[in-house]
């Protein structure tokens, strides 16, 4: 595959990708499509830019669809769904109900990207806590740089941000990389009309997503 060019800011914490066969394609194949997690019963993201979709068709095998779908995390369609983000801004709680269910997901094979909206702090302790309390036996580490999720597609040698320097953290199960988060912006707002980020945004996140779903779907 050839290298992508550089891309722009993205902030994310959405459920994505589900493989739908026979549908919208010839031939009797399938595509992925996402959707965008909704959460702590109404909290969702409308800032988070679809445009990684079209790159992860045009840079890889994998026919994506160019729409995000919304799924509730608390319902049982989420489990048709094989890759997650999750995003938004401000404190938040999950019901009883989704937190059962993101562990199950991730437990049978499920895949979470989730990344605080324009790098919120307020987000990012509610995150922590939410995963602190499903996995009290697994925690977030951080990934190093030579980790295949930053040659999957994309060569990516650093993270670029618009300030501090920025990282990924991981939470595995049973060997397996499960979850990738990070505090930082993920959405690609520059993409999104109306949309505006502040904060340390990572602004090659479009190539960082589709990194992230192509190992997913690969592993």
């Amino acid at each position: 595959m050839k290298q992508m060019r550089r891309l722009c800011p993205i902030a994310v914490l959405i459920v994505c990708l589900a493989f739908v066969p026979n549908a919208g394609l010839s031939g009797g194949e399938g595509f992925v499509e996402c959707a965008n997690l909704i959460y702590a019963g109404t909290k969702s993201s409308i800032c988070v830019s679809e445009s990684f979709l079209s790159d992860v068709s045009r840079e890889t095998t994998i026919r994506a669809s160019r729409k995000f779908k919304p799924v509730k995390l608390g319902g049982a369609e989420v489990f048709d769904f094989p890759f997650a983000v999750m995003t938004g801004e401000g404190e938040f709680s999950l019901t009883t109900k989704e937190r059962s269910n993101l562990r199950r997901y991730l437990e049978t094979g499920g895949f979470l990207l989730a990344s605080a909206g324009c790098s919120n702090q307020g987000w990012d302790r509610s995150f922590r806590s939410e995963i602190e309390q499903i996995f009290p036996e697994n925690t977030l580490t951080s990934i190093d740089g030579d980790h295949p999720i930053f040659a999957t597609v994309a060569q990516i040698k650093k993270l670029e941000t618009k300030g501090e320097d920025a990282h990924l953290e991981g939470l595995s199960m049973g060997g397996k990389l499960v979850l990738i988060y990070s505090p930082d912006g993920l959405n690609d707002t520059s993409s999104m009309h109306g949309c505006c980020c502040g904060g340390n945004e990572i602004l090659n996140s479009r190539n960082v997503n589709v990194n992230v779903i192509t190992y997913a779907l690969l592993q």
